[in-house]
């Protein structure tokens, strides 16, 4: 067993928290998600200011693995994922009048990441 693995199994979690094997198959369906959509933003040519919240999100979104499993910093992450929430809904807000369907789109990623959002501010509340 991986230290990271017995780290995060021995934190307290709330006990509506999902196993830990749900994770990688809903981001792999996320991030095909995220690909096409975010993909085509980039492709369609858009002024570089409705561009940031996407660039934001990506960093974002890429930096909770490491601040979460590598430094094994539940707060950081917490900040991290509270970043990844805000810009997705920044991103949603800044594409709709250019590619409504980016938006919904992304309603599945949103309703993960405000998941996943609760589920980290919680384990970071009880493991604080």
């Amino acid at each position: 067993m991986n230290t990271t693995y017995h780290w995060y199994a021995q934190l307290k979690k709330p006990p509506w928290a999902p196993p830990s094997w749900l994770f990688g198959p809903v981001w792999s369906v996320l991030y095909v998600l995220i690909f096409i959509s975010f993909g085509k933003v980039f492709l369609l040519g858009l002024p570089f200011l409705i561009t940031v919240p996407f660039i934001l999100n990506l960093i974002f979104n890429l930096a909770f693995t490491p601040l979460e499993f590598r430094l094994k910093n539940n707060l950081l992450a917490a900040a991290d994922v509270l970043l990844v929430l805000g810009t997705l809904i920044w991103a949603m807000i800044a594409i709709f009048p250019y590619a409504p369907w980016i938006t919904y789109f992304q309603i599945p990623y949103l309703f993960w990441v405000t998941f996943a959002t609760t589920l980290q501010l919680k384990i970071t509340w009880l493991n604080r």
